[in-house]
């Protein structure tokens, strides 16, 4: 049996899982489920200021103080989110398997024309032809996410508990041992 309090955190690189699986735990364990980039991303892909997005955050944590599962690693509202977290749950896949889901993600909402956040709708070009192309980002930054996430967990102002799935069997047997601390 893996315990969740009720304050979790679910982090990782895109297309790692996060919102399927925090949607996932908000259900199992009866509170909200909060998508940080639905928060993030206005329409035209615009980010939400820094201001706002921050007051957006702490608005939708004090709305719910009795217990939320969010999902994004966002670095301007970390010091707002993880202190308050009870449970990080760290998606840590490998690079193979995240590579693969962005690629077949961004190329599905390409041809399905399916809107993410705000709206928007990833395009060929944007995915494959631009400085912005997610899938860029994640080869080149892979290392330093991995290693900047590792420091982050271990500078959580108070203790976690943190759960650190490393591959989709490990989330599989994490979601099939899922249990909420009362």
């Amino acid at each position: 049996m893996i315990m969740v309090g009720r304050h979790v955190l679910v982090w990782g690189p895109a297309s790692s899982g996060k919102t399927t699986l925090a949607k996932f735990i908000a259900q199992h364990i009866g509170v909200p489920h909060v998508e940080l980039d639905a928060v993030f991303w206005q329409a035209d892909w615009v980010e939400n200021p820094a201001e706002e997005f921050r007051a957006d955050v702490a608005a939708v944590l004090a709305k719910h103080p009795g217990g939320w599962v969010i999902d994004g690693n966002y670095g301007r509202i970390k010091d707002l989110v993880l202190p308050r977290a009870d449970t990080v749950v760290w998606l840590r896949l490998p690079l193979r398997t995240v590579f693969g889901r962005v690629f077949r993600r961004t190329v599905g909402r390409i041809i399905s024309r399916e809107p993410l956040w705000g709206n928007n709708y990833e395009t060929w070009g944007k995915a494959f032809f631009s400085r912005d192309s997610l899938l860029f980002y994640i080869v080149k930054n892979w290392r330093r996410h991995v290693r900047k996430t590792r420091q982050e967990i271990a500078a959580i102002p108070h203790h976690a508990e943190i759960i650190e799935l490393r591959s989709p069997r490990e989330v599989d047997n994490f979601i099939a041992n899922l249990e909420a601390v009362k």
